[in-house]
């Protein structure tokens, strides 16, 4: 994970006395009044996080603070998200709570390569304090129930992240409407399915959404009959089958008022449904997940308890989708410490995102986050961005940067902090994300380790690495702040135990040698009702024991280090059998490959019919366009990706990755195909949370698979 140095010994000696001196005198003050802030981190990450409540390697492990009960809730008799809404409405009544940025220009700009990009100019955030945020939920959830929404009914969104979603959602947790989300990039026929199963007659979106996606599949949704649009205009809309009534939020507010709401409200009980979350359908069909508000509740308590010092002087930015439960807790938890929370999207995060003209400001800048979570998808994409910036500078730059990545590297390994290197070099880098973040968190999908240590090293602060599923509120591990350890996803949260199950035809039992191994299970208040009108699945995947705890059987394969952490190792799903009887794991190779420079997305494939591995891989545009440059080769990208010279140079630099990343030789694929279209959300190959969605990926890229495989 170090840079290549090229540099004069002298040079080198020189840089590290330099940076080491100025370390020294910046701690000298606080190591001389004792204080215990510049502890290392090395001697904390070595502390003992987890143990087995039962003495057996399999567990199951429980948080060192929760060995004498699971703690289920942030305060006594917050057992509910309303209730948790109305006592933070209270405790931070004048503070500034949801954000949103004007946008006070847009239009459309032609690129070079001929594709059309939407601009924006974006003002200040403006700004709804709790108080002005929990009136308009409780307004909104009055005029819901004027338009016959009724309590224990199932309500719909499919909207973007933003402040309006989480009003609404607000609203529905107080009057008891079970909440029915769905990621704004599901397919037509997802939404008509997930619409149909939850016999909603209610459904909240935006104006785009509506026009783009739901206008479209309104016939094949006979039970619908009201729309609430978020957006103020237009009041009238024209156009649509008779029978559906479309209405401006703004507009069922004011209903809202005219109507007594104490007497209308009917409070949730904590096992009350508060959402069901169709998820992504990464296999198949979304399936709905059934949360009630202790379910909730409890994961907001695992999850902010890892997060130290969670404020009213925090800031978080909000991109991912709320219908993804990582975000839907992150903004939970922000909204229980009276953090303000900042909207922003993944087109408008950064000042260089594609939606930004260039010259203004991105979210982040604007913002000055001190909370963020993202995905491996996002983070990926920074290290790479800011890795081809770093080859483009110039000598003494680069020089600079080198010097002071692996000297930072050095010194995290041993638990110290390199303040000249933070001030002069990864200053610029800490600004892509407005400069204070303090916290990143991490989930989703594994974080490779190189990116993990970018993150700590260039925007100088811990990265937090989870792992949870929507089927546990997304709660499960999440790794100590200041534990630097890289490809571990820490230990579990004080709302949740895991146990190991043997798994012998993976090879994967709990008695193995160092570390016990097995599928992950995960049990505790935060383990959700089960899928939604899916009792068969739900008899497979989950199960009450005798003490009346329910647990999720996860899929994934899990070890437990000495220490109490877990890393994952492998995925029932993803193990494929070779021809020759190796047993080949697709996410590992994955994982590995990703941190080749040439690479912004991978999805391995075998077959058990076939001896080898190949690969599907979306490279990295500018990067391939200079390997092809060096050879003589030229054409559009669609022609550079179809080149069988250029498929196999990168399969060349494919193969020393895997071979530096320790893959066994039958792991590393032996065929590629280069795929000229990135894979988003909207192509249907990823999920929102950019999982690969193998299936599809496959039946797409069918006749590359016959090519590869030899015509079989």
């Amino acid at each position: 994970m170090r840079l290549e140095e090229d540099v004069n010994r002298v040079v080198l000696l020189l840089f590290r006395v330099v940076a080491w001196l100025y370390s020294l005198l910046s701690c000298l003050p606080l190591l001389l009044l004792g204080s215990t802030r510049y502890t290392t981190s090395t001697h904390c990450s070595r502390r003992v996080k987890a143990h087995s409540a039962s003495g057996h390697p399999a567990g199951p492990y429980r948080d060192l603070d929760a060995l004498d009960g699971l703690i289920m809730c942030l305060e006594p008799d917050v057992n509910t998200l309303d209730r948790m809404f109305e006592v933070s409405a209270r405790r931070f009544a004048r503070q500034d709570f949801l954000g949103t940025r004007d946008v006070l220009s847009e239009w459309e700009e032609v690129q070079e390569n001929g594709k059309v990009f939407k601009k924006v100019v974006l003002g200040k955030y403006r700004w709804l304090s709790f108080e002005q945020a929990y009136r308009a939920a409780r307004v909104f959830g009055s005029g819901l129930a004027a338009l016959g929404q009724e309590p224990c009914t199932n309500i719909a969104i499919f909207c973007e992240t933003r402040a309006e979603w989480l009003i609404a959602a607000q609203a529905c947790f107080m009057y008891n409407f079970p909440l029915v989300t769905f990621y704004s990039t599901l397919g037509g026929a997802a939404i008509v399915h997930g619409l149909n199963q939850a016999e909603v007659s209610h459904i909240i979106t935006s104006k785009e959404l509506l026009e783009t996606k739901l206008k479209a599949i309104l016939m094949g949704v006979p039970k619908l009959q009201h729309i609430i649009v978020v957006e103020d205009k237009p009041t009238s809309w024209p156009g649509y089958p008779r029978g559906i009534h479309i209405h401006n939020m703004a507009a069922v507010q004011k209903l809202g008022e005219k109507e007594n709401a104490s007497e209308q409200r009917r409070s949730p009980a904590a096992d009350d449904v508060a959402v069901i979350m169709y998820t992504s359908g990464s296999t198949g069909i979304p399936k709905g997940v059934m949360i009630s508000h202790s379910n909730l509740i409890a994961g907001i308590t695992g999850t902010a308890q890892r997060v130290p010092d969670l404020n009213k002087s925090d800031t978080y930015i909000a991109y991912l989708p709320l219908a993804h439960v990582l975000e839907l807790i992150a903004e939970m938890v922000c909204l229980a410490h009276g953090c303000k929370i900042g909207y922003s999207s993944p087109y408008t995060l950064a000042d260089q995102s594609t939606m930004i003209k260039k010259g203004s400001k991105g979210d982040s800048s604007v913002l000055q986050p001190t909370l963020m979570a993202a995905v491996p998808e996002i983070m990926d994409r920074i290290y790479k961005n800011v890795m081809q910036k770093v080859q483009e500078m110039g000598v003494v730059q680069r020089t600079l940067f080198i010097l002071a990545y692996n000297y930072k590297m050095e010194q995290l390994s041993k638990g110290y902090s390199t303040p000249l290197c933070d001030k002069l070099v990864f200053q610029k880098v800490q600004a892509l994300l407005g400069g204070r973040t303090r916290v990143l968190l991490s989930g989703g999908a594994p974080l490779s380790a190189v990116t993990q240590r970018f993150m700590n090293i260039c925007l100088c602060c811990p990265v937090g690495q989870g792992y949870g599923l929507t089927e546990t509120c997304g709660a499960g591990t999440i790794s100590h702040l200041w534990d630097y350890s890289t490809g571990r996803v820490g230990a579990p949260l004080v709302c949740c135990e895991i146990q190991l199950k043997d798994w012998v035809e993976g090879g994967y039992r709990s008695t193995d040698k160092p570390c016990p191994r097995g599928e992950i299970l995960i049990g505790g208040p935060n383990v959700t009702l089960g899928y939604y009108k899916n009792e068969t699945v739900n008899q497979k995947d989950f199960f009450v024991d005798e003490n009346g705890q329910r647990w999720f059987c996860t899929g994934d394969i899990g070890e437990f280090h000495a220490d109490g952490c877990l890393k994952i190792i492998d995925r029932k799903k993803d193990l494929v059998k070779l021809q020759a009887g190796e047993y080949v794991s697709l996410g590992k190779v994955e994982a590995v490959l990703k941190n080749c420079p040439l690479i912004d997305n991978i999805c391995a494939y075998a077959n058990s019919e076939e001896s080898y591995v190949i690969g599907f891989v979306v490279p990295n545009q500018q990067r391939l366009t200079v390997l092809a440059n060096e050879l003589g080769i030229h054409g559009t990208w669609v022609e550079l990706c179809n080149n069988p010279v250029m498929e196999e140079e990168v399969l060349k630099t494919i193969t020393d990755t895997a071979l530096t990343g320790q893959l066994e030789r039958f792991e590393i694929p032996q065929k590629i195909c280069l795929c000229a279209e990135p894979w988003t959300p909207e192509t249907g190959l990823v999920t929102d949370a950019f999982k690969l969605k193998r299936k599809e990926i496959k039946t797409y890229y069918q006749h590359d698979i016959e090519r590869m495989y030899g015509g079989k």
